[in-house]
């Protein structure tokens, strides 16, 4: 019988940033790096996504630690082509698109998942992303995987002592499960690396350069979200949406993503005391003497570069 959730505490997100890049550094990513992978995992806390937020730290610590990881190599870049160039990134940290560019990236992944009907984990989830910016219809925004419910998602639910949909997992029998910490005795850690990225300039393609594209994608994005609606539904959401509204302030109040990251900003990040404990645990072990900050009532939003 899954225990009742535990209570949280409200971690500013500045405290925050700072305890993850110490401890990336620590472990020999360079400083700017590490800011930039710190940062990140915030800003997915920020924006709710907690199964992508800080507490994937100390699975990165400990791929570092393996050798799977490397910390801060020197990236080569090869012109294979007058179109096409690769970015050896020698097995280190995603990398991220430019703004203004659209980006597809891909990854491979260790065995995670089950064919159909079968009873053992053979395929491996292979998330992928994309990233096409767009005019004033907002970005168009991916980032999912092949699976039904991310591995991430079931580790934050057995850490808080929270129960999983039905139809999400199995057992180690095969059988239908809701309970987190048993579907997770099919976890594979460590995973391999390797990304794929495809990132180019749409003006190359079209005679008004940008310009031309991002109309090309507001009239893509407005034909869908046109389109006649079942009964029951209100709305039509494209990928990325959802996540573009958490992040508008003054557009929009009633979205409920856009109220969390305020909220979240203001009111500090929720972990749980196990969550906060692990994670200093964690600096503690890599000689960092930080302590995130709980939010008192009465301070400051924190001044963040997002």
């Amino acid at each position: 019988m899954l225990e009742p959730p535990p209570q949280t505490i409200n971690i500013t997100p500045t405290s925050a940033i700072a305890l993850a890049k110490a401890i990336l550094t620590s472990h020999g990513v360079s400083a700017d790096r590490a800011e930039l992978i710190a940062t990140a995992l915030i800003l997915a806390d920020l924006r709710g996504v907690d199964t992508d937020g800080i507490n994937r730290l100390p699975g990165y610590i400990a791929r570092l630690q393996a050798g799977v990881v490397a910390p801060a190599p020197e990236l080569t870049f090869h012109t294979k082509t007058p179109t096409m160039a690769l970015l050896d990134a020698k097995n280190t940290f995603r990398l991220c698109g430019r703004a203004g560019f659209t980006c597809f990236a891909y990854t491979n992944a260790s065995r995670a998942m089950m064919p159909w009907g079968g009873a053992e984990a053979l395929l491996g989830t292979l998330p992928f992303a994309v990233g096409v910016p767009g005019g004033v219809e907002g970005d168009f925004v991916l980032d999912m995987s092949s699976c039904v419910a991310a591995r991430g998602k079931m580790g934050k639910a057995a850490r808080r002592g929270e129960s999983i949909p039905e139809g999400c997992a199995l057992d180690v029998q095969g059988r239908p499960t809701t309970d987190p910490a048993v579907t997770l005795e099919w976890d594979v850690v460590l995973p391999i690396g390797g990304h794929w990225f495809l990132v180019f300039r749409p003006e190359v393609f079209l005679d008004d350069g940008v310009e031309e594209f991002r109309e090309r994608m507001d009239t893509l994005l407005r034909t869908v979200r046109g389109v006649k609606k079942v009964e029951g539904f209100e709305r039509i959401y494209v990928s990325g949406r959802m996540e573009a509204e958490v992040e508008e302030r003054k557009r929009r109040r009633r979205r409920r993503r856009r109220r969390r990251r305020r909220r979240r900003r203001r009111d500090g990040i929720p972990f749980t005391k196990a969550e906060v404990d692990a994670l200093h645990y964690l600096g503690l072990q890599s000689g960092v003497q930080i302590k995130m900050e709980e939010r008192t009532s009465g301070t400051m939003f924190d001044e963040l570069p997002f």
